[in-house]
Formats: structure tokens, C-alpha cells, sequence
């Protein structure tokens, strides 16, 4: 008897050593789960800060070449308007010197035309 319980006891044994294999399997297949699961998010969460982080560049690039063309376009406009206003004086200086002259031709032919 004392065979058979010992075989009884290596049985057990065995069986006990097998329930604590199939446990650290178990635990080790949660914890590389659980493990897989917080590479995942923290992959996710680091994608989303780059994406974030180029996307508040992007912005801010945009932002500074829109700045830059209206700058530009401003000045376009501010040398346009000084431009014209250079163009109507030197037509109004003209104009002025002519006056005169057309006066003084017109009343030429309003004379000649009473005559």
C-alpha cells in the first residue's frame, strides 16, 4: 500500500504541477495581452501627438504664408495706389498747363466765328 500511495501522491503531484503549468500559461497569455493592449494604446496615443503636433505646424506654416501674402499684396496695393496717384498728378499738372492754351484757341474760334 505504501507503493500505492506514493504513486497516488506522484499522481497528485503531477496533477498539481500540471494545474500550476496550465495557470502560468494562462497568466502569462493575459499579462502578454494585457501587455499587447497597452503597446497598442500607447502606439496610438504617441501617433496621435505627432499627428497633432505636425498638424499645429502645418497651421502655423499656413498660417505665416497667408500673413506673408497679404503683407505682400499690401505693399503690391500701397506701390499700385502711389503709382496712380503719381499718374494723376503728372495728367492734372498737364491738363493744367494746357488749359490756357485751349482757352485761348477755343476763344480764337468763337471770335472767328462771330466774325
Amino acid at each position: 500500500m505504501s507503493q500505492e500511495k506514493r504513486e497516488t501522491e506522484a499522481l497528485e503531484a503531477l496533477q498539481r504541477i500540471k494545474e500550476a503549468e496550465e495557470e502560468a500559461r494562462r497568466i502569462i497569455k493575459n499579462a502578454q495581452q494585457q501587455a499587447a493592449s497597452k503597446v497598442i494604446q500607447d502606439a496610438y496615443d504617441e501617433a496621435k501627438k505627432i499627428k497633432e503636433s505636425h498638424l499645429s505646424q502645418a497651421r502655423k506654416k499656413a498660417q505665416e504664408k497667408k500673413d506673408s501674402l497679404i503683407s505682400q499684396a499690401e505693399r503690391e496695393a500701397e506701390k499700385i495706389r502711389k503709382e496712380t496717384a503719381e499718374e494723376v498728378q503728372a495728367m492734372s499738372r498737364t491738363t493744367e498747363a494746357l488749359i490756357p492754351k485751349v482757352a485761348e484757341e477755343f476763344s480764337k474760334k468763337i471770335r472767328n466765328f462771330l466774325k
